[in-house]
């Protein structure tokens, strides 16, 4: 297993020093042990499964460096300031939206895996068991905040604003008949807080580590029509390069989907 070589702190990346990567070889073919393709993802789920990509890869000598990110914007800000080459944890909304508020030029090269959000609770048994003013807490991303008002809507604990997509926001509510508390929280934080909430919606990626899983624990699940399967996702002009496709054919690798498959119980999907 690939040792966690990147911790964050304050906002400040720090790397011990015993942990620093040698010198990459310049002019080295990417993908080679003199010059390995510098894949950055998320911890849990995405990390777990990349891990395993990387070990398909190196069955075809193939090289592959992960390092690994505490939140869901140093990925992207380590890919374009070029201390990465690749990213493999974020889906098109998430995406989208750091290109516009950003100014990122990145393209997705592949498809990866879908971690599916559910709505959790340890105090109730279903949606309709919630009792009036229930505080409900989602995440405070732009996009995954608006998928689960989305879930919430199609539960039919919240009406939204006619057309309301991922991008919806608490403002976007217009019915509420249980006077609902949304509480935004920070993603990684959710599944930990559960206990302190009536429910909780939670992705994959963060529930699988926490011994939840959406597909037995949820009290609500997203289908498998959910536009937020991540990608592989590369700086513009990088999309085609043999090393970038390489790295998003891999997913598709059957060792891959086993290894889903039995380690997630249907919780995180190959390629949905």
């Amino acid at each position: 297993m690939t040792r966690r070589s990147l911790i964050l702190a304050g906002g400040a990346l720090l790397v011990p020093a015993m942990l620093r990567s040698p010198a990459l070889a310049q002019g080295a073919e990417i993908g080679t042990a003199a010059r390995p393709l510098r894949a950055g993802v998320t911890s849990g789920v995405h990390a777990q499964v990349l891990e395993v990509v990387r070990d398909v890869l190196a069955k075809e000598n193939f090289a592959v460096r992960i390092t690994e990110f505490a939140d869901f914007i140093q990925p992207n800000a380590a890919l374009a300031a070029g201390e990465i080459d690749i990213n493999t944890y974020q889906h098109l909304p998430f995406l989208e939206t750091q290109k516009q508020q950003r100014g990122y030029d990145f393209v997705p090269v592949g498809k990866t895996v879908l971690t599916v959000m559910g709505v959790f609770s340890r105090k109730h048994k279903s949606l309709s068991d919630l009792p009036n003013g229930a505080r409900i807490a989602i995440p405070n991303d732009p996009t995954n905040g608006g998928r689960a008002l989305l879930l919430l809507a199609k539960a039919g604990v919240i009406g939204l604003t006619p057309g309301a997509d991922y991008r919806a926001t608490v403002a976007d509510i217009t019915e509420n008949p249980k006077r609902i508390r949304i509480i935004e929280l920070e993603a990684a934080s959710i599944a930990r807080g559960l206990d302190d909430v009536d429910a909780a919606a939670i992705t994959g990626n963060y529930a699988v580590p926490a011994g939840l899983n959406p597909l037995k624990d949820g009290i609500a699940v997203e289908g498998t029509d959910s536009a937020y399967t991540v990608l592989v996702v590369a700086r513009r002009g990088d999309e085609n390069k043999p090393w970038a496709r390489k790295l998003a054919r891999a997913y598709a690798d059957p060792s891959v989907k086993a290894f889903v498959e039995q380690t997630f119980g249907g919780a995180v999907i190959v390629g949905a």
